[in-house]
C-alpha cells in the first residue's frame, strides 16, 4: 500500500466546504471535467445511466451539459461530506477500491482526477469494468507522473539541505506507458491513453500549496514523515522554487499532467482485430508498390 485512504478521505472531507465556496479552488477539477466530457462529443451512442466515480463537488455533472444522452447520473465520492454536498442526485459515499455496484449496472463510468489516490488501481479498473454493461464506456482522467515536478524538486532539495534527509512530500503518480497495459489486464477493449499538460502560474509557492490543501490534494503517502514540515524547511523550499522556476515577471509555474483513459467493455458488435496470418497481401509487396509509385 502506498496511500493512507483514511487520510485521503479526511482531506476530501476538509475540502468539501472549500470547493463549494467562491474561491475558485476547484479550477483544476473544472478544467479536467470539461476536457473529459468533451470526449463524449465524438461518441454517437447514448448512455442513459452513468456513474461519476470520485465526484468531488460535482464538476463532471456541471460540465456534461446534456452530452452523452445521460438520463441519470449517479455521483459518488470517498468522503461522505463531499458526496452529500453535491447538488442533485442520486449520490452516495463509496470507495473506489471497494465499489458497491452490481455487475452490468451502468452504460458509462466517468472518473475525474480521483484514481491517482487508489492503492490498487488494477483492482479498481476491474471493478469498474464489471459494473459496466457490454459495450459500456469507461472514461477517466488521472494525474500523471510529471504532475508538480517543480514542487517535488524544490521540496526535495530543501529537505536535504535543512533536515539532512528526504521523505515523500508529494504523492507518487502513474506513468502513461503503464495505464494502457493496466486497462488491458482489467479486460477493457480498445483501450486508449493520452496525456495533456496544464500549467498554472502562481504568484507565490505558498498559494499553490494552499490550493492543493483546499482541493483535498495534500500528501497522503503512508511513508511520509509525520508532523508538519519545519518552518525553515518550508521557507527554504519556497525560495528554492522561486530560484529554479520563477519567470521574468516573478510568477512560478505548476505543472499538472492529466492522463485520460478510454476503454469499452467487450461486446460482439465491436470491431475486432484480424487474426494473425489472415492478411491477403504481403507487407513486402505493398512496400514495393509504394517505392515504385514514388520513383
Amino acid at each position: 500500500m502506498v496511500f493512507n485512504r483514511r487520510t485521503v478521505r479526511r482531506h476530501r472531507a476538509r475540502a468539501a466546504g472549500l470547493l463549494a465556496d467562491a474561491g475558485g479552488h476547484d479550477f483544476l477539477f473544472r478544467e479536467s471535467a470539461e476536457r473529459l466530457c468533451d470526449r463524449l462529443d465524438d461518441v454517437t451512442r447514448t448512455f442513459p445511466l452513468a456513474l461519476d466515480l470520485g465526484c468531488h463537488s460535482g464538476q463532471v455533472a456541471q460540465a456534461l451539459g446534456g452530452r452523452g444522452g445521460i438520463e441519470t447520473l449517479v455521483q459518488c465520492d470517498l468522503a461522505p461530506e463531499m458526496a452529500f454536498a453535491v447538488p442533485g442526485g442520486p449520490v452516495l459515499a463509496a470507495d473506489e477500491e471497494a465499489q458497491p455496484f452490481a455487475e452490468t449496472a451502468f452504460d458509462l463510468i466517468l472518473s475525474n482526477l480521483s484514481l491517482h489516490w487508489v492503492n490498487d488501481l488494477p483492482g479498481a479498473l476491474v471493478q469498474a469494468r464489471r459494473a459496466l454493461k457490454p459495450d459500456g464506456l469507461f472514461l477517466a482522467s488521472t494525474l500523471g507522473g510529471d504532475t508538480l515536478q517543480e514542487l517535488r524538486q524544490a521540496l526535495a532539495e530543501a529537505e536535504i539541505a535543512e533536515d539532512g534527509g528526504l521523505s515523500p512530500r508529494v504523492s507518487p503518480m502513474t506513468e502513461v506507458r503503464n495505464l494502457g497495459g493496466l486497462m488491458q489486464r482489467a479486460g477493457f477493449a480498445l483501450p486508449v491513453v493520452d496525456s495533456e499538460t496544464v500549467t498554472v502560474m502562481y504568484g507565490d509557492p505558498m498559494a499553490l500549496m494552499a490550493d492543493l490543501r483546499a482541493m483535498g490534494e495534500s500528501n497522503a503517502v503512508l511513508e511520509s514523515r509525520k508532523g508538519l514540515m519545519k518552518r525553515a524547511t518550508m521557507a527554504a523550499a519556497a525560495q528554492r522554487y522561486r530560484d529554479l522556476f520563477a519567470k521574468d515577471d516573478g510568477k512560478i509555474p505548476a505543472t499538472f499532467q492529466i492522463l485520460t483513459m478510454t476503454g469499452w467493455t467487450p461486446d460482439a458488435s465491436q470491431q475486432q482485430p484480424l487474426k494473425p496470418g489472415s492478411a491477403e497481401t504481403r507487407l513486402a509487396d505493398a512496400l514495393k508498390d509504394d517505392f515504385r509509385d514514388g520513383d
